[in-house]
């Protein structure tokens, strides 16, 4: 299977990676991660409680682009802004892979030829590359902070885990 060395990653798997782990260095599992100028600015937007802020800005390795992107007029219209900026950031610089945990815009990646993971998969290879940490644990830690995640994922998630660890 071929291994994806560069990503660009969506807002939520930010948000949902920092309430699993405490940090992005996941991440790091790609040789580079690049993130739109719209999801710097939902991240560093931050909410009421500032979630994520710290550790977003500590990551100096993340590809943090600094200007907006033209977006194709049917990504604009079907997606919000950080999710259509990720896919065309992917397009604009012929990397094949986003990471996108929202339905719609995974099924937008994937009609615009990408290839998509989500927080869990990051989650999964990060185990499977040597990062140690309780899968359980970090599931649980995300939906306390209010990530939602369906069971089905969930239990995908955990018998993943369990197979790696066992």
């Amino acid at each position: 299977m071929h291994k994806t060395e560069e990503i660009v990653v969506n807002t939520g798997p930010i948000l949902a990676i920092t309430a699993a782990l405490g940090s992005l260095d996941v991440l790091q599992i790609y040789r580079r991660v690049w993130v739109p100028w719209a999801v710097c600015q939902e991240v560093l937007a931050g909410g009421s409680s500032g979630f994520a802020i710290a550790e977003f800005e500590a990551a100096h390795w993340l590809q943090k682009e600094s200007t907006s992107l033209k977006i194709a007029p049917p990504l604009i219209n079907l997606l919000d802004h950080g999710e259509a900026s990720v896919i065309q950031l992917a397009l604009n610089k012929n990397i094949q892979t986003v990471c996108i945990d929202e339905a719609a815009g995974r099924r937008m990646a994937r009609l615009s030829g990408l290839l998509v993971t989500g927080s869990i998969g990051v989650l999964l290879r990060a185990r499977r590359e040597g990062y140690q940490f309780s899968m359980q644990d970090a599931v649980q830690r995300m939906r306390q902070r209010g990530i939602w995640l369906s069971e089905r994922v969930v239990a995908f998630a955990l018998a993943q885990a369990g197979k790696e660890s066992g």
